[in-house]
């Protein structure tokens, strides 16, 4: 099978001919695979790994003095005007939100006021042609991101204050979601349109997720995000696309509603979180979702040995992977302090994997 055959094999609950894999990892991990393998370039890790997705997306062209669409890569003012700063730790660095341009806005006429950004900032005419080196030297799943609409309307004002929007002042909220989301489909209309059918997979992105629940309660999220992220989920699996969504942590009282809405694929399954064990998953949704993630990042990539991160993929695969159905990648990024050797035999075990 070719990579892209193999994703949406699994993606529609078939078995491919081996379980599907993606890569994700920091910077500071991919220069170490890179020099550990005697590797030039990230696409040849990709190939060496049999990474099966790439990734395309609109590309910035606006205002100079805006990074992009976002800062947690580079730094700096996004388009948003959240300003990013780096920090780090002993093993790599990441920017943070250093201020939150909404966080005083105290009236709806505020929000109104406020420079937002446009769709128009942003070229994809690129994507037919980088879709097509991606193809060589044969198809890959194509995944297209559509924005993290919770995610950059909280980022906007401040957690504290959107949690607080939410509940005492929901008009201020649904302002802010409708402008981030807006922004959001119209960018992904236009790069559908620009990649003429050459994306497979639209994957929404904002964690609602953490360690031992849900961030906002299943009611609040059920009348004040789940019809914003519908825009992001249903019109674009009734184009025939495949859905993708990505939250950390635990969030298991709304799985069923993001069915509903045309999930077919849900990103990561953090095992260490609420609910989130690949055993209850399948239990309750398996054969109506595609799962991805699962390999622990917490504890079992860092601090275990590689013959555990074998055992773990190779049960992943059984469990969540008995009829397709998986794609087998870490449950976030990979981090720095990971031993390559862990990382290659996660890789390893999924590759040589035949069902």
């Amino acid at each position: 099978m070719t990579s892209r055959e193999r994703v949406l094999t699994a993606l529609e609950h078939r078995k491919p001919d081996r379980p599907p894999l993606n890569y994700f990892g920091t910077a500071e991990t991919t220069a170490k695979l890179l020099k550990h393998l005697g590797l030039g370039t990230r696409e040849e890790l990709l190939g060496y790994l049999g990474a099966d997705m790439r990734y395309v997306g609109p590309r910035y062209v606006g205002p100079a003095h805006f990074c992009g669409e976002s800062g947690y890569e580079e730094g700096g003012l996004d388009v948003w005007g959240i300003e990013w700063r780096p920090i780090a730790n002993d093993f790599c660095s990441y920017n943070d939100i250093a201020r939150h341009p909404l966080a005083e806005a105290g009236t709806l006429a505020d929000l109104k006021r406020y420079a937002w950004p446009s769709p128009d900032w942003f070229a994809v005419d690129h994507l037919r042609d980088e879709i097509r080196r991606f193809h060589d030297p044969e198809p890959r799943a194509i995944v297209l991101p559509t924005g993290h609409f919770f995610e950059s309307s909280w980022f906007l004002r401040g957690l504290e204050p959107f949690l607080m929007d939410l509940v005492e002042r929901p008009d201020m909220a649904e302002f802010v979601l409708m402008k981030v989301t807006g922004f959001y489909k119209e960018l992904t209309l236009r790069s559908l349109e620009a990649a003429d059918g050459g994306i497979d997979i639209v994957w929404s992105s904002s964690d609602i997720g953490m360690q031992t629940g849900m961030i906002v309660s299943p009611e609040l999220w059920r009348r004040h995000l789940k019809p914003w992220h519908r825009e992001l989920l249903t019109p674009f699996k009734r184009m025939g696309l495949k859905t993708r969504y990505h939250s950390d942590g635990g969030f298991i009282p709304v799985i069923e509603d993001l069915i509903e809405m045309g999930l077919d694929l849900l990103d990561p399954i953090q095992p260490k979180a609420a609910g989130m064990d690949a055993d209850n998953l399948r239990r309750l949704f398996g054969g109506r979702l595609s799962f991805y993630g699962g390999m622990d990042s917490q504890e079992l990539l860092p601090f275990g040995s590689a013959a555990q991160v074998e055992a773990e993929a190779l049960r992943l695969i059984r469990v969540l992977g008995e009829s397709g159905g998986y794609v087998v990648a870490a449950s976030n990024a990979i981090q720095p302090d990971v031993p390559v050797e862990n990382i290659l035999a996660m890789f390893r075990a999924a590759r040589e994997y035949r069902y």
